[in-house]
């Protein structure tokens, strides 16, 4: 039904700071009767609107961290620095979606001592939390997210600091990832490359699991059997 559907280019940033319990991310929780991701816990973020290409001198590299920075200040009242943000990962809403999204994902540090200031319109409510604490939260049902936030969170958990994470992630490949919603039975999820149902969106075929399913409240990221051309998504921490 939404096969022709424009992608959109977008942005988030995940803004960090240390503290004596580790890395620390501002979630925005997002207004409940909006049509997309209402009531999610989200990053600050947004479309790319035509000024951001601008302010860029037209780059798409240039536009996405314009737009991130803006949307962090519009919906935080926080503006990291552009040259300070380092590219994690980039999201494509999957097809079938009736809005898609081409998402730049970047992390920068933040001062920890601004005010953080939501509209309580997009924006309901705000929380600094540990990156640990945060991925504890959503995997007990109690922090609602999206899979491109969690598997996001579940990546930094190994930094122990911000300059770990930028010295890191400034020279590490950047994840292009293209999910393909599916259900199997009465379970909902989101499907990657190197899954046995990846191509033709049948979350029920046997074989390979690279997938994130949704149950409790949470989702559960499966790596099984994959063909070592597909990489998992995320490297977990070892301790």
């Amino acid at each position: 039904m939404y096969d022709n559907i424009e992608v959109r280019p977008a942005s988030t940033v995940v803004l960090l700071r240390d503290t004596a319990a580790g890395l620390e991310t501002l979630l925005l929780k997002r207004n409940k009767a909006l049509a997309f991701a209402g009531g999610a816990w989200v990053f600050p973020g947004g479309s790319v609107d035509p000024k951001d290409f601008e302010a860029g001198d037209g780059s798409i590299a240039n536009a996405t961290r314009v737009a991130a920075a803006r949307e962090a200040h519009e919906e935080s009242g926080l503006s990291p620095k552009l040259q300070d943000m380092v590219l994690l990962s980039h999201w494509t809403t999957p097809v079938g979606e009736p809005r898609r999204f081409a998402t730049w994902i970047y992390a920068a540090p933040v001062a920890d001592d601004v005010e953080v200031v939501i509209d309580g319109g997009e924006i309901h409510d705000s929380r600094w939390l540990s990156v640990r604490d945060a991925v504890a939260e959503h995997e007990s049902g109690n922090l609602a997210m999206l899979p491109p936030t969690y598997f996001t969170l579940l990546g930094l958990m190994r930094y122990s600091s911000v300059a770990q994470m930028v010295a890191e992630e400034r020279s590490s490949p950047v994840p292009e990832v293209f999910p393909v919603f599916a259900n199997a039975g009465d379970q909902m999820m989101v499907m990657f490359r190197g899954d046995a149902g990846y191509e033709s969106a049948d979350g029920s075929l046997p074989g390979a699991r690279h997938r994130a399913v949704l149950g409790h409240k949470c989702w559960h990221y499966q790596y099984l059997n994959v063909d070592p051309d597909f990489p998992p998504l995320l490297q977990l921490p070892t301790t």
